[in-house]
């Protein structure tokens, strides 16, 4: 087993096939067939269906290894380029969308101020999705919806933001200045699908109080559901950071009384040794949330994101 050989494998899974995958890796298709069949015949199973191209069940276990193999060795070497000179190489970071709408444009160019050389890569995905890509390597770090209940992350928190009802026009309660939750007893919303935390919290404090909880349409994605609301579509609660401030238009936000915040954290894997590249994004991040966070309507940032527990 050697790197070729994984490279190899990973190319075709990311590139669709073996014709792609030797384009991607400037050499021929012979090639990357010989490293993936040497694979297999020391491995003594097939990762790649050659009748549909597929990875199979038992190459989907190799792919998972050989990117947290590839994460490892790309941080090898960003680390001991630090070492002599700035610090260079890739730092990977996730966002929930909502967040890296104020967020990254900050981080970005703090970033460029004081790492010239690191390449920040950005990826932009549901709470849901973040934990997959941090469980598989694709990414260094997540900013996500807390609680996180994987004991193979470390999260620390970052901040709480408070949670609005985004109404259309003639909505019932349009002209509200605020409402309790009572006052969403049976009212259609727009909610985030079942198993979702947020989905989970209402649930339980609908049921605790004997209230009604209707779904008028379940969307997985806050942004989506925020834009729905925007547009007419329903009411929906979100996030306060779902609402830009240079956003116009006819809905308007109400204060739900009796309803708690969503609390935002950073997550990474607790048998990851981070990068140089990536510790520098991680530092520069906590700064920025500090900085900028008061300044983000219903956006409380936490005083102490240097303690970080396994799982929140």
């Amino acid at each position: 087993m050697d790197l070729r050989q994984l490279n190899a494998v990973l190319a075709v899974v990311d590139h669709g096939g073996f014709s792609a995958a030797a384009r991607a890796l400037h050499t021929v298709q012979s090639n990357v067939s010989t490293h993936v069949a040497r694979l297999e015949k020391e491995l003594g199973v097939t990762l790649i269906d050659r009748g549909t191209g597929q990875v199979t069940e038992e190459g989907a276990v190799v792919v998972e290894r050989a990117r947290r193999i590839q994460a490892e060795l790309d941080a090898l070497a960003a680390d001991v380029a630090s070492v002599r000179d700035e610090v260079a190489g890739a730092g990977r970071i996730g966002l929930i969308g909502t967040t890296a709408r104020w967020l990254v444009p900050a981080l970005v160019e703090t970033m460029v101020q004081r790492h010239p050389l690191v390449r920040v890569v950005v990826h932009d995905a549901t709470t849901s999705a973040l934990q997959l890509q941090l469980d598989s390597g694709a990414i260094d770090m997540a900013v996500l919806s807390l609680p996180v209940h994987d004991p193979e992350f470390v999260t620390e928190p970052l901040f709480d933001e408070d949670r609005l009802l985004i109404v259309p026009p003639g909505h019932t309660f349009f002209g509200h200045e605020r409402i309790a939750l009572a006052d969403l007893d049976g009212q259609p919303l727009l909610l985030e699908p079942h198993g979702r935390p947020f989905r989970a919290q209402l649930e339980a404090m609908f049921d605790e109080r004997g209230y009604e909880l209707v779904a008028k349409a379940e969307v997985d994605g806050t942004r989506l559901m925020a834009s729905l609301a925007f547009q007419g579509f329903g009411a929906a609660i979100v996030p306060a950071s779902a609402v830009p401030v240079w956003l116009g238009g006819d809905w308007r936000t109400i204060p739900i009384t009796g309803l708690a915040g969503r609390s935002v954290g950073l997550a990474t894997r607790r048998q990851g040794l981070l990068s140089a590249p990536a510790r520098a994004l991680r530092d520069v991040l906590r700064q920025v949330v500090a900085e900028r966070a008061p300044h983000q309507p219903g956006i409380h940032p936490v005083r102490d994101t240097e303690a970080a527990t396994g799982n929140s």
